[in-house]
């Protein structure tokens, strides 16, 4: 992918074709700002973004001192104006999230994970009509995952400070600098959606747009139990690795009570139990109550808790119980298959204006080959096989024109040669002929 950066900034010189251009906005009239800490002022900001039918949507928040995250500043950005809005100022914000779940209304977000979480923490429902900045850069070329200040640069030519990012947002008063920064990270973002939704649309990945966007409010939504974290979560804990089934059960009932405890005292779950905690109380495997006092960080009101959850691991069925690690000892020609198949991807990558690691990652590509050597399904990510993680491929536009391509190299009717060392793509795949 290296060489594919070197080119972008004259990709990107065609944009004049395309929409938004750094001449645009120096003649755009500078945005009214306001700040927001009053129902009447809240009010008419609602009404104003739903007579605008678009708006720009960026948070800041404090995570380190809660299970969700403090919500501590809502910045907005209409055509026309751009608005800060004071959480603490208000008992409700209902009127904002009402807005904000519209699909009538496209709210504009960039690595919006957060704010898609923060939407249905407060609201129960996500943003109804969204459009991610940095998903849609990588489906039109650009590096990915693209960080806001990086974005702002190479698309539309402006460079922004960062120089809040670190700060204290739930002191109040705001200083000068602090709501300047605010009100810049949202300032741009109508015009990037603007240009890299001309964009997507030239290139007829619209519908590609809309998939990814559908997938992270997905992936951004808690689970029935409000619980912030992925339920495969626990499978990360390290020293895990060499579990056996029982233990695994086990570990996940540990990690889930340890996930519901921090979610009703609304603290990070590693202050109520640490990680390596979890594993060590595992492999232990206490009988009692008493087997646990000699561990040491564990909090004695925590003690009767953990046990109950140690030996609702031990009642699971043993055909109910996680399967254990699958380790990678693959064949050397695994490891080679991957390689090409990641050349083949850089050259589709190239060709095609995409960001490489966006259509699949190296994950991916072991599993597709390990699926093609055993002859059987690639596992789908709605559908993961036991611990084997599932693969993006076998879904949507991948499957459809991308996937097709590295099945045809992995069966021997794609080839790859080296061509001219000094071009941007020096890789090229080719068909190859029968007879």
């Amino acid at each position: 992918m290296r060489a594919f950066r070197g080119r972008l900034p004259a990709f990107w010189r065609m944009r004049l074709q395309f929409g938004y251009n750094v001449l645009t906005l120096q003649q755009m009239e500078e945005p009214k700002q306001i700040l927001i800490s009053d129902p009447k002022s809240l009010a008419q900001c609602c009404d104003h973004l739903r007579q605008c039918r678009r708006f720009g949507f960026d948070t800041e928040f404090i995570g380190e001192k809660s299970y969700h995250p403090e919500l501590c500043l809502i910045q907005v950005a209409a055509a026309d104006t751009l608005y800060l809005i004071d959480p603490f100022a208000f008992d409700s914000l209902e009127p904002f999230w009402n807005v904000v779940v519209d699909p009538a209304i496209q709210v504009v977000v960039h690595a919006g994970r957060e704010e898609v979480r923060l939407c249905h923490y407060w609201s129960g429902q996500t943003p109804g009509n969204l459009f991610d900045l940095q998903i849609a850069a990588g489906l039109v070329g650009l590096p990915y995952p693209l960080g806001h200040g990086s974005l702002v640069a190479q698309v539309l030519g402006v460079k922004l400070g960062k120089g809040e990012t670190l700060t204290a947002w739930n002191t109040r008063p705001l200083t000068a600098a602090q709501v300047q920064y605010a009100y810049d990270d949202v300032r741009y973002l109508l015009p990037l959606c603007q240009e890299l939704g001309s964009r997507l649309e030239l290139m007829g990945r619209g519908a590609w747009a809309e998939e990814e966007f559908a997938r992270l409010r997905s992936q951004s939504t808690p689970d029935e139990d409000g619980l912030a974290v992925n339920a495969e979560k626990w499978r990360k804990l390290k020293g895990s690795s060499s579990f056996e089934r029982r233990r695994l059960a086990v570990l996940r009932e540990l990690f889930f009570w340890r996930e519901r405890t921090a979610l009703e005292v609304n603290r990070p779950p590693r202050t109520v139990v640490r990680d390596d905690l979890l594993v060590e109380i595992t492999r232990r495997n206490p009988k009692s109550v008493k087997d646990l006092i000699p561990v040491r960080g564990l909090a004695k009101r925590h003690l009767e808790d953990i046990f109950r959850a140690v030996e609702a691991g031990r009642a699971i069925p043993p055909e109910e119980c996680p399967e254990p690690f699958r380790r990678d000892e693959d064949p050397p020609q695994v490891s080679l298959a991957v390689n090409l198949l990641a050349a083949n991807l850089a050259y589709l990558s190239a060709k095609h204006q995409i960001a490489g690691n966006l259509i699949a990652t190296t994950g991916d590509l072991k599993a597709l080959v390990r699926s093609h050597m055993q002859k059987g399904e690639i596992p789908t990510a709605r559908t993961p096989v036991a611990n084997a993680p599932g693969s993006l491929l076998s879904e949507g536009w991948r499957r459809t024109h991308f996937l097709p391509q590295l099945i045809a190299m992995l069966e021997g009717r794609m080839a790859l040669r080296l061509g001219d060392l000094s071009s941007e793509t020096p890789v090229e795949v080719f068909e190859l002929k029968d007879g």
